[in-house]
Order: C-alpha cells, then structure tokens, then sequence
C-alpha cells in the first residue's frame, strides 16, 4: 500500500484482508466511500467494509493505488475487473477528471473491442465477475464486437481471395488451412453459457456454416475431453458415473442444438456427428438430442465409414447385452432411405419428377452413387456386428433387410455376413435361419459364392437348392446368347451393370471372352455332374448289397420269392393274350404298347 508520513485515519476491509488508508484521497475519487462516511453516524468512523467489490482484495489494491496517484498499469488481464470495481466504488467524472471509469473505458475502445483475440480474453475473466459486468453491458459489448469483428475478417478474406483470382469452385472444394492462431479455438476457454451466447451473435451477424462448425468441434473437443469414461463396467452405476454422465450432458445438448442447419451437404463432418452421438448415449442424453443427431447421420450417411456406425450399446460388456447399437443404426439407415425430396438442393424444385427418376436409376447418378456406397456400408457393417455373439437374430435380420432390391448389384459381401452370423449363432431356430437368408439375392452371388453356397452346410436346403437351379439356368442362358436378357431385364424394370464370374461390376464383354468363361463354366458343372453320378451308383450298391443281405437273412422270403415267380408268370399270359387283336403289326407300337419313357440329361 501506499507509504506516507501521515498516520493512516480509515480501515477498509476486504475479505479476510485489511487495508490502512486515508481518507481524503479516497473520497475525492470514490463516490461510494464518501457516501459510506456521510452515512455513518458516528464522523470518527474509521473503518469501512468492501467485500462485495468485484476483483477482491486485488482490485481494490489497484484502485487504492489509483487514488492515491499511483500509476497503474490497465492490462487485458485485469482491464475487466477494473471496470468493474471502477463502477462498484462510483469512480466516475463527477468526482475527478480521467477517473478510472475513464480511463478503463478508453483502453477498451482503443485496445479490447477492435480486436477478437483481445476481447476473447476479456470476456473470459467476466466470468468470475458477473454479475455486475453483465449488469455494465460489458460482456454484451465483448460478445458483440467478437461477433462484428469475426465477419469482417471474413469479408476481408473473401475480398483477399478474389483479389488472387481463386476459382469460385476450387475455393468451395478445398478446405482452407485454420492458422494455429486462428481466434476460433481461444473460445474454448468460455464457460458454455458464454459460448452459447457468441455463437448464436456470430450466426445471427452471418458467419458462415463450415466456420460455425470448426468452432463447435474445437470446443466439443476441449470441453469432453477429460469427460470420457474408459470403462464402463468400472464405474456403472456409481457416483462417479452419474457425475461424468452429468457434465457431458450438460455439454453435449447444447453444442447438437448449436449445430448449423440440417442439410445433405451440411458443414459438419460425419465423424464429429458420430462422436456426439455415442457420447449422447453413454451420457443419456435426451431423445430429441440423439434423433438431432441421427437424422443428421441419415442424411449424410453416403460420406460415413464403418468407425463412424459402430455405436457401443450401453448394456455392453454385460453377459447379455449385445456390443452394437444396431437399433440407432436401423434408425439412421431408414433416414437415409426415406429422404423426401425437401432434403435436397434447392435446384432440385426446379427438376422435374420423371428426370429425377431416371437419375436415381442411372448407375452413374448421384443418387446410385450414394446409394451403393451404403449398401457396402451396411454389409460391412452386418459382417463386424455379426461376430457378437448376443446379437438377436431379430435385430440382424432388421439390418439385412433394410435396403431395397436395387440397392446391391453382388451380394457376397451380405452372403458373407449371413455367414459369419450363421456361423458365430449356430443353434437359432430353422424359421429364423430360413429368414435370415431369404435376404440373400442368389441371381447376385458370384461365381465363387455360388460355389460356396453350393457346400455351405450351415444354409438351409432351400438356398443350396436354389443356388444351383439358378446357376444351371445362368449356364443355359449364356450357351444360348441370352445371358444379358435373362440377369438384366427383370419385371420391375431395375437394370444393373453387367458382372463377371467375380462378381464385380464390369462393361460389355467381347465374345471370345464370354465364350471361354462359357466353356469354363461348362466343364466345371459336367464335373459336379460326373461327381454326382459317382456318388449315385455308390448309394445304388450300397442299397442293393443291403438288399441281398436282408433276403439271405430271413428264410421265409424263399416263399415269397416263389409266390412272386408265378404271379409274374400270370402277368405275361394275360399281356399275350390282350395283344391278339394287335397282332396283324410288327410294328414297335405292338411290341411295346407302353412305352418306357427315356429320361433326359443335361449332359
């Protein structure tokens, strides 16, 4: 404090400290001490409390010093709680020129507002000294330059890009570098109250979506960082838990109801929508949150990767709980599938209906594209999940037949999954294993896959079945130069590109080609036939040996052997004579009046 020969006269006291001073220069720049004294009763008062002063026992120590004329330093870090005690102790023109009031306002407007990394700051330690700075408009005045200030620097930017001649288009494309200085990610240091409020004033003054986005995930990152609950059967059901599901719910409904407007093409990137959502589940967050957040996966799930769907069950790692969320999954696939046409670009009003469906039928559409795109999404989805072993065949089955027909051109990678599932589930019900691979197209499995299914003993008879007849036809079609009709000109009117004996997608086939993977396929069926055939004649001796071995066995078929001799005798006499009539014709007809007839072979 400061020194003086004269015997200090006034005490304040501030908190736990005290602070021996005097009274002329306090009053003659304070305002409230003055009215403090005059109001006292007794005039020798000599101490006065101040607890309630903003900042405490250092902001008055400043402002003592001001009083005294001491100068003092206005920095960014204690500008605000200056301007708070200023206007808490009435240190205004009306007692003395250049007061505090003064002059923390002038360091304001000339250093503070015209800056966004400065005003940050700032606005950063109003926090600890709201009320009163919220009640002096200073911290609507930081939100609002920040807001004013983060516009114009995106004007300037834009200004500075065409300046250089950037392509419109190259500069939608590429993402620009954030600069590890960039003002964005010094707003994580707001509490989220605060953060609330700038980024609603930066929206409202036209802050453009993929910027808003960097700064909700700069946040969301810092914020739930140290919120993540490694192991959930650690601490499930403890306080600890409670506590950590708390603060991210706390956190989480905020940033979803901050994030920009809901669109196909949105700003915010697939994986920061799946972060929040498993951290919506593991929080237990409120529905609207989670269904905010899977529909804004539906509606980009072309952009997803598998990482990106694999959402954790909150009942994982209990002995009947499933590891997946695979009804969230359900939900977000049946968005995607079920997007009306308002979901789309404006320009799509402007299209007309029967070119918007061609488009989605043309492979090379957009449309196609995404739609193929979540197809190997799914399927490689149904392969991960299909290792879990307390996955109701129910819930599989769901996922299996959430897409429509057209949306697969193969289907090994689902006859794949139906696999493992089948494989890793080997006691489920025969109705729900028939079920299961009913969602298996068989006209789509390659070459490889059908020979497989063929051996597959986990498969219902059914589908081995129909594998083979439909492979058998395949064969015929092609020998007989039909083979595109048959695979490609369905009922409904689909058409798929066509496919090679791997079962990928491939352009039009030259004859020599077509003619050797014809032969191949010939020679390998004639195999399987001859294999057959193998195996027929060795069921036939056995069958017959054992027939033998039953008749040498039992004595009484001697008797019955005889009695079949003379009955077979009788039958000859009765045939003689009912061909009499006949007999004037040697004619094969006359010989055989009842045809045996030949059977056919495919060989």
């Amino acid at each position: 404090m400061p020194i003086s020969d004269v015997a200090s006269d006034l005490v304040i006291e501030v908190g736990s400290s005290s602070f021996a001073l005097h009274k002329f220069p306090l009053v003659s720049r304070s305002g409230k001490i003055r009215k403090l004294l005059l109001e006292a009763k007794d005039s020798k008062t000599s101490r006065v409390n101040l607890s309630t002063i903003p900042g405490g026992p250092e902001a008055f120590e400043l402002t003592a010093k001001f009083c005294y004329g001491i100068n003092v330093e206005i920095t960014l870090s204690n500008v605000a709680m200056l301007r708070c005690a200023s206007h808490y102790l009435e240190m205004t023109e009306e007692f003395a020129d250049r007061n505090l009031e003064t002059r923390t306002e002038t360091y304001l407007k000339e250093t503070v507002f015209s800056n966004i990394s400065n005003s940050i700051s700032v606005l950063h330690r109003c926090e600890s000294l709201l009320p009163l700075s919220e009640e002096i408009n200073l911290v609507s005045r930081l939100i609002n330059a920040i807001a004013s200030n983060a516009c114009k620097e995106q004007l300037t930017s834009g200004l500075l890009k065409l300046d250089h001649n950037y392509p419109s288009k190259t500069a939608l494309n590429i993402e620009p570098e954030t600069p590890s200085d960039w003002w964005g990610k010094s707003l994580s240091v707001l509490n989220l109250d605060i953060f609330q409020r700038v980024l609603l004033a930066v929206k409202s003054k036209g802050l453009k979506q993929d910027m808003i986005s960097k700064i909700l995930i700069n946040y969301a990152h810092n914020s739930l960082q140290g919120l993540v609950i490694r192991d959930h059967n650690l601490v499930k059901g403890s306080s600890l838990n409670l506590e950590l599901q708390k603060k991210q719910r706390v956190i989480v409904e905020p940033i979803v109801s901050l994030l920009p407007t809901q669109s196909r093409k949105s700003p915010v990137p697939m994986v920061f929508l799946s972060s929040l959502l498993k951290t919506a589940i593991t929080a237990s967050a409120s529905t609207s949150c989670r269904s905010d957040l899977e529909r804004r996966m539906g509606l980009q799930l072309d952009q997803a990767i598998l990482e990106d769907i694999l959402i954790p069950s909150i009942t994982r790692g209990s002995s009947h709980g499933s590891m997946y969320d695979t009804d969230s999954v359900v939900r977000i696939f049946s968005i995607f599938l079920n997007l009306d046409e308002d979901d789309d670009d404006n320009d799509c009003h402007l299209r007309d209906e029967s070119e918007t469906m061609c488009d989605f039928d043309n492979p090379g559409s957009p449309k196609q594209s995404a739609i193929l795109k979540v197809s190997k999404l799914l399927d490689n989805y149904l392969a991960e999940v299909a290792l879990d072993s307390n996955l109701m065949p129910s819930k599989f089955i769901a996922l299996a037949e959430l897409l429509p027909d057209h949306a697969r051109v193969v289907s090994d990678a689902l006859y794949r999954a139906v696999d493992i599932y089948l494989k890793v589930h080997p006691n489920i019900k025969d109705s729900e294993r028939y079920r299961l691979c009913k969602t298996i197209d068989c006209q789509k499995l390659s070459q490889e896959a059908c020979s497989h299914a063929a051996q597959n003993e986990r498969l219902p008879v059914q589908m081995a079945v129909q594998v083979l007849y439909f492979e058998q036809i395949r064969l015929r079609n092609a020998m007989n130069g039909s083979h595109n009709q048959f695979f490609f000109g369905s009922s409904n009117g689909s058409q798929f590109p066509l496919r090679s004996s791997s079962g990928a997608g491939s352009g039009a086939i030259s004859p020599r080609d077509n003619y050797a993977s014809v032969r191949r396929e010939n020679r390998e069926l004639k195999l399987e036939v001859a294999r057959m055939r193998m195996r027929l004649t060795d069921l036939e001796k056995d069958h017959v040996s054992m027939k033998q071995e039953l008749v040498k066995s039992h004595p009484a078929n001697k008797l019955f052997k005889s009695f079949t001799k003379k009955l077979c005798k009788l039958n000859v006499l009765f045939r003689m004579n009912s061909l009499k009539p006949f007999g004037t014709k040697n004619s094969s007809e006359n010989r055989f009046p009842f045809q045996k007839r030949r059977r056919h072979s495919i060989s």
